[in-house]
């Protein structure tokens, strides 16, 4: 239960949320709202208050119900069976009560505006040379899975491979609800320990990966003006360094400002890799700005679980003992193949993000 400032304080909020989801509910009822903008943003607030609202409705009807019991067993003309019932009922519903107020706590945290947006992910190989770029792929495949059970959509929009089913980078869209809620933990380096297929010795490697994942932004998220870009082109190469195209259908795009660079040159158009750079660089453009007002927000980010640091060590995957750490929260799974396979990368995901809502709390209070 919560200390009685605390209490007061959560009911204070919750009051002000059951005004503002009438003040909404009255609005859509006029009949002036004409403007399809307005609406949509008045129609989508208020779709967000009312399960807060119902949660809200739920927790004043136990309090009352509570209440009455209390009152029931301090009466002294209540009878000795009337208040052993009334005792048990109280003592069945006061947990209840507790778990409420965390559970509108939690809602109440302010969402971050970028989770429900799909996502763009990086991945790169790092130290160990084409065990890195293995490893690279092996991540690329997890996150596919995890993607196809959600119902997402993937689509590689370029990538640079080994020559031997490794990548030196891949870059992918994921569409669909809510990605980056789900993804925007697993930014970071990932770190893999095993013997490789070209290990004679049988000798156990170490080896690792960078995963980026930005939430994709539209041209009216993000102002990029054209002085700001250098954009230039050059013939596309294959493995090995040979020319793929006769034309100068690469791309590089520097954004000057930043100092952010994307290249692409997948697409044989000029047009359709500069299309896909731009997508990028918005995207990246966006999460640096993001991360900017994070850091502004709050001076102890980096304790935080999702700084969304690039060279942070999140996770390792030990393949002899088929185990999963992820350092951040100090999380061990004896289930490998499992979470490779997409499966039980939820169970990973909901112990971030349960771990990234009680430090937020513990940061509101």
């Amino acid at each position: 239960m919560l200390g009685e400032h605390a209490f007061m304080s959560l009911d204070v909020k919750l009051d002000g949320v059951v005004q503002r989801h009438k003040e909404l509910e009255k609005l859509l009822s006029e009949a002036d709202m004409t403007d399809s903008e307005v609406y949509a943003k008045v129609s989508k607030e208020y779709s967000d208050l009312t399960p807060i609202v119902e949660t809200i409705k739920s927790l004043r009807s136990l309090r009352e119900e509570c209440s009455d019991l209390e009152l029931l067993i301090e009466d002294s003309e209540t009878d000795e069976e009337m208040r052993v019932m009334a005792e048990s009922e109280h003592k069945e519903l006061k947990p209840r009560e507790a778990e409420l107020e965390h559970e509108l706590q939690v809602m109440l945290i302010p969402k971050d505006a970028a989770d429900a947006r799909d996502s763009i992910i990086e991945i790169r190989a790092g130290t160990g040379g084409d065990e890195a770029g293995l490893f690279a792929a092996d991540l690329f495949r997890m996150y596919q899975r995890y993607a196809e059970l959600k119902s997402w959509k993937v689509e590689v929009m370029s990538a640079s491979s080994t020559g031997i089913g490794g990548y030196k980078e891949i870059i992918a869209s994921i569409t669909g609800k809510n990605v980056f809620s789900k993804l925007k933990f697993e930014s970071g380096v990932h770190r893999v320990q095993r013997v490789p297929e070209t290990e004679s010795s049988g000798r156990i490697h170490t080896s690792a990966a960078t995963v980026a994942v930005l939430p994709e932004v539209e041209e009216v998220d993000i102002e990029i003006k054209d002085n700001e870009l250098r954009i230039d082109t050059y013939r596309a190469s294959g493995p090995g360094g040979q020319s793929v195209n006769t034309t100068d259908s690469a791309v590089r795009i520097t954004h000057l400002p930043t100092g952010l660079v994307v290249t692409q040159q997948d697409e044989k158009s000029q047009h359709k890799n500069r299309a896909k750079a731009m997508r990028v660089l918005r995207a990246r453009l966006y999460e640096y700005e993001r991360q900017m007002q994070l850091e502004e927000r709050s001076a102890d980010r980096r304790s935080q679980i999702g700084s969304g640091d690039r060279s942070e060590r999140v996770r390792t995957y030990n393949y002899p003992q088929g185990r999963i750490t992820d350092h951040r929260i100090g999380l061990t799974l004896h289930k490998l193949d499992k979470v490779l396979n997409g499966e039980g990368l939820d169970e990973l995901v909901e112990a971030l993000t349960t771990e990234d809502q009680a430090a937020r709390l513990a940061q509101d209070r």
